[in-house]
């Protein structure tokens, strides 16, 4: 079985977010069950230099964006036996940043054509071409409409993953004829258009021979209204081509076991080290020293999709406890305010951090005794399987991944792994803290939560496993597909 995976971001090259995270381990994992996998994305000028040294050049080829004429080149990088490609063109990739350029739609119209030709260039062809995100969008369309008739490229199977549906790659309808070549029949037959622009993630869920999100639970939100982001008709009428598979996370990068970021390595028997880890953060940021008051870490971008605004509403009724608050993140001004203001007359309670150091967050989530994650809407979520896995004992609200990943504890069987509420109501997030507060009283089932906790099986060979199956599911379908 051979797949090419094509993001625009991947670890350890350079990333934004979650996927960066995913495209970067799950080809590891793919490959360890098997599978001929290779990776694509551009050579952006901002990655990191110690990777960038060691790519070797392989070819270069000319690459049609509308009327013009561009340049690609193919650079190849290997990480534990998988191949990693990436296209090189100074004009769209040598630049600071990823995303947010007025010509977003023409840099990846480019990216999205020059994997296909890149394609043409090599003595491999895969089976499937797994998209990500709607940076990728466009290569399924770009398939179903023209490669598909060349014989090499005619029996590929398109994937694309939906991994953030808020963000839909939408620009005005002219991009297909100045950057594509196409007339608008794609826009005028509705399988491109959204809200009156062209929607480059539409085209991928349209055009797809899988769909698929990253939890189960998020697919079921994506074909309602209040998570469908207006194509949750589309995804409902797709929804026997749609499938969820949750995240895993880097078992090698986040192993409190071996972990050298913090002070302290402990296992799910060693509990009093973490406790040890908790005085350390305590100490070096001026908190009470006292690992009896239960520790409250927030690792996250400071967002109202974040549920910030529910923590901060709840803040002034919760710190009535005895507890203490560690924030670290960056984000909306009046989020990142209102944390510094709760620091500024707590000083000994409250530790606003608002930056991102990763160093920091694995000391965090070593060192808290709980995490906070009441999001508004969670596709899949990193944060509480980092969480679970060094024992800091997640609240979360029950949407998304966070639904499928977090069993709420019963404390008459001992059974679960952490605390959820399902409305989005900051006085629900307030009454399930205090409930998670009376448990931590009780040491015995304390201890026996975070001991559910870590043995949480939230690999990426789970998930890679998963992954193998849809693979063979799409290969095996007999009828592709095909739109002329």
């Amino acid at each position: 079985m051979k797949v090419l995976i094509v993001a625009s971001e991947a670890h350890p090259f350079i990333k934004t977010g979650g996927l960066g995270d995913v495209i970067g381990a799950l080809p590891i994992e793919l490959k360890k069950e098997g599978v001929d996998v290779r990776v694509i994305l551009p050579n952006y000028r901002d990655i990191k230099e110690e990777v960038k040294k060691n790519f070797t050049y392989i070819d270069k080829y000319s690459v049609n964006v509308g009327w013009r004429n561009q340049y690609c080149g193919i650079l190849e990088y290997i990480i534990d036996g998988v191949t990693f490609y990436l296209l090189d063109n100074e004009y769209y990739f040598k630049r600071t940043g990823l995303y947010g350029y007025y010509d977003d739609g023409e840099k990846f119209a480019f990216f999205s054509r020059a994997v296909l030709d890149f394609l043409l260039h090599i003595e491999w062809t895969p089976d499937i071409i797994h998209c990500n995100d709607w940076q990728t969008g466009m290569i399924p369309v770009l398939h179903k409409l023209e490669y598909y008739k060349n014989e090499k490229l005619k029996d590929i199977r398109t994937i694309f993953s939906i991994h953030n549906l808020y963000f839909k790659g939408m620009f005005t309808k002219e991009v297909l004829p100045e950057l594509f070549g196409y007339d608008y029949e794609a826009f005028n037959n509705g399988s491109l258009e959204h809200n009156g622009g062209v929607s480059f993630l539409k085209g991928g869920i349209n055009y797809s021979d899988k769909v698929t999100t990253v939890s189960k639970s998020y697919v079921e939100e994506i074909k309602t209204p209040e998570y469908g982001e207006g194509l949750e008709g589309l995804l409902r009428y797709r929804e026997d081509y749609l499938d969820g598979i949750v995240n895993g996370i880097d078992y090698k990068e986040y192993d409190p076991e071996l972990d050298n970021k913090i002070e302290y390595n402990y296992n799910s028997k060693s509990y009093e080290n973490k406790l040890l880890n908790k005085s350390a953060l305590q100490k070096e940021f001026n908190l009470e020293v006292n690992d009896e008051i239960p520790l409250i870490g927030i690792v996250s971008r400071l967002t109202h999709q974040k549920g910030c605004d529910l923590i901060l509403n709840i803040l002034e009724e919760l710190l009535k406890e005895n507890v203490q608050i560690f924030v670290l993140g960056t984000g909306d001004y009046i989020y990142e305010e209102g944390f510094k203001s709760f620091a500024q007359r707590y000083p000994n309670r409250v530790s606003a951090n608002i930056r991102f150091s990763n160093d920091l967050a694995h000391k965090v989530y070593a060192a808290s005794d709980i995490f906070l994650m009441p999001s508004l809407f969670e596709p899949c979520g990193l944060g509480q399987l980092i969480a679970l896995r060094y024992g800091s004992v997640p609240i979360v609200r029950e949407t998304g991944g966070l639904k499928d990943t977090i069993t709420p504890y019963n404390e008459y069987d001992g059974s679960g792994n952490g605390f959820g509420f399902k409305n989005y109501i900051h006085s629900d997030l307030l009454n399930i803290t205090r409930y998670a507060l009376g448990i931590y009283k009780d040491k015995d089932k304390w201890i026996k939560l975070v001991d559910n906790a870590m043995k949480s099986d939230n690999s990426w060979e789970k998930a890679a496993k998963e992954y193998v199956s849809l693979y063979r599911e799409v290969i095996s379908k007999e009828n592709q597909i095909i739109y002329k």
